[in-house]
């Protein structure tokens, strides 16, 4: 029998059996592009990278109006962040095997939010960055600190609480720059992308549902308006903080003390089971680990180890994390350090608890002389207002509705909740109310993403509407958080940007005024307010009370004059920033610094050495 031959192109691929020419195109884009799941995870990327990336150059920032850089901004920057919160939202769906594309999208909108001033600027972004600058180049310059010498201004607390600037000087030493101004812009940047993989521990701990975690993340991004997350020491031991928070919550679970929470049937379907528990010799490695870190914190920060322990305390509440030898460390270390190296100021603010204890109502104010003034100012005001309501209301509907998720994640509404009694204490100078929602937000967060995520199982009827609920919520809550984070983040960008050319004027004010000379101006909220700051006193005479500064706008020459001791020299320095700091705070009423400034101008008592469109310097003159 003939054998049959079978064709060479039927077992060779030839024409008989090559594909139609449509799908050999959509193979070929499949090679290019990856599964239909990753084109669409992926071209919102790279759309939004592209919108940016042109936006970005194209910022007017040297002009900077009334509304800080919310003006300035082209239409394609803000194209980029709404491409950017569209591909989130695709990418949530399938966090839960795809976890890296909302993680992508978490640092691209990180960075899209906070890099433009790092890649614009060409002077240090905030006052405060370049002060701390001042005090790293004092650092660096003497090789030393002392804690026990008297500054003018509050500096003494800066050599008392050294490790952050320390730590810094070194990186200055290592990176080979001349200064960290080299690289203070980019803090916020650094900051954020280190604290990413540390919330989502912590998140994690509490929830094994992707979505919920990424949208807890993404919320904690947008909601993180304080600004406290430039070059400071306030950034750095607000992530040492987190890192302890992590190596709390999943490392110091008592045995035996999870009970029901451990039976699946008993959770919420996005809830996670307990870590498992931990021994004796466990928990001892993990004080061994968290010790160094808490005592980097003390190092560092006044208020933070306060928190820290605060926090530690109300985690003991809970027979899940009642652990008074990590508590009692921590309150030890805090201990030890402000009776040594910062006994100073600590015993000052003793001193001052006797006035503040208990007074709720000042303690809880807002750091602002008056009211805000200007478009820029009071929108950033109203944005700030919006955002706290918007997440207290998310959060409460979620402690409220999605009880079994609260009772396994107490610990993180603990957390949230510990720092508010820090309103009984102290003001902290105007800030207690920023950092008791800096420091409750990360809680905050999770349970505002747990009211806009359903589960993703359980009871079917409820299910369903929890689902039409979120679908248009989700996408609505966070296009309002992106429209009020930007008012609140750069609304008021006139008084932390300044020109290089106004800084040079400030500095050589300085520089050419001898040694412990006075140096007078409006406020310090102005960039090289602290310039060589332990060689000069310092009176930034706007910055008391309201009345007090209308009193002295009747006589701004006489005023000062009668504060300048005899016979000591004394410069005044007035500049751009600093008009725009007095009015937009309400330290001084709208026209005021321009009248300022023209009383001193024809004053005998005080002559010019330097005018320019950059700023004033005026010497004083007892004649």
């Amino acid at each position: 029998m003939q054998q049959q031959r079978v064709p060479a192109t039927a077992v060779t691929g030839g024409p008989e059996s090559a594909p139609p020419p449509a799908r050999r195109r959509r193979g070929h884009l499949a090679r290019l592009t990856g599964r239909p799941q990753t084109l669409f995870s992926r071209l919102p990327l790279l759309l939004a990278a592209g919108l940016w990336l042109y936006a970005v150059p194209r910022t007017d920032f040297r002009d900077i109006g009334d509304f800080g850089l919310l003006d300035r901004f082209p239409p394609a920057y803000y194209a980029a962040l709404a491409v950017l919160t569209a591909g989130f939202l695709v990418t949530l769906r399938r966090a839960g095997t795809a976890p890296w594309w909302p993680a992508a999208y978490c640092l691209a909108m990180l960075v899209a939010l906070k890099a433009p001033p790092a890649l614009l600027y060409d002077s240090v972004r905030y006052a405060w960055a370049s002060k701390h600058d001042a005090v790293i180049t004092r650092i660096l310059a003497e090789g030393a600190v002392h804690p026990t010498a008297e500054l003018s201004g509050g500096m003494s607390a800066y050599d008392q609480w050294p490790g952050f600037f320390a730590l810094n000087a070194a990186l200055v030493r290592a990176f080979g720059v001349d200064a960290a101004a080299a690289y203070t812009n980019w803090a916020p940047v650094a900051l954020g992308a280190l604290m990413l993989p540390v919330l989502v521990l912590v998140y994690r701990t509490f929830s094994d549902d992707w979505r919920l975690v990424w949208t807890a993340v993404w919320i904690f991004q947008l909601a993180n308006w304080v600004g406290q997350d430039y070059l400071s020491p306030q950034g750095f031991a607000y992530l040492l903080y987190l890192t302890v928070l992590a190596l709390v919550v999943r490392h110091f679970v008592r045995p035996g003390s999870a009970g029901r929470l451990r039976e699946r049937g008993g959770l919420d379907p996005a809830a996670a089971a307990v870590p498992p528990p931990t021994g004796t010799r466990q928990r001892a490695v993990a004080v061994a680990i968290a010790a160094p870190l808490m005592a980097a914190i003390n190092a560092s920060h006044q208020l933070t180890p306060v928190m820290l322990c605060a926090t530690l305390a109300a985690l003991c509440l809970t027979r899940r994390y009642r652990n008074w030898g990590l508590l009692t460390v921590a309150v030890l270390i805090m201990v030890v350090w402000d009776l040594t190296m910062g006994r100073t100021l600590f015993l000052d603010t003793l001193g001052t608890l006797r006035e503040s204890a208990g007074d709720l109502l000042s303690n809880s104010r807002a750091g602002y002389a008056g009211e805000p003034t200007g478009p820029g100012p009071e929108l950033v005001g109203a944005a700030n207002i919006a955002m706290v309501g918007l997440l207290a209301v998310l959060a409460g509907a979620a402690v409220l509705l999605r009880r079994r998720l609260t009772r396994s994640a107490l610990p993180l509404l603990l957390a949230a909740a510990a720092p508010v009694p820090m309103f009984a204490v102290n003001d902290y100078g105007g800030e207690m109310l920023f950092r008791v929602y800096l420091f409750g937000l990360p809680g905050t967060a999770f349970f505002a993403a747990a009211a806009l995520v359903p589960a993703a199982a359980g009871r079917r009827r409820a299910l369903t509407v929890a689902r039409r609920i979120a679908l248009p919520a989700l996408p609505v809550v966070l296009i309002a958080l992106s429209a009020g984070f930007l008012p609140s983040y750069y609304g008021k960008e006139g008084m932390h940007y300044a020109p290089p050319a106004e800084l040079a004027l400030t500095r050589r004010a300085y520089d050419r005024a001898p040694e412990g000379a006075l140096i007078l101006a409006t406020t310090g909220s102005f960039p090289g307010a602290y310039h060589r700051y332990d060689h000069y006193e310092r009176w930034f005479f706007t910055e008391q009370d309201i009345p007090e500064n209308l009193r002295m706008l009747k006589d701004p020459a006489g005023y000062l004059a009668r504060g300048i001791p005899e016979g000591r020299s004394a410069y005044v320095i007035l500049t751009p920033t600093q008009e725009k700091a007095v009015t937009g705070e309400g330290y001084l009423p709208p026209g005021g610094f321009t009248a300022l400034k023209a009383a001193l101008t024809a004053s005998p008592l005080f002559r010019i050495v330097e005018e320019s469109e950059h700023g004033l310097v005026l010497r004083y003159s007892s004649r």
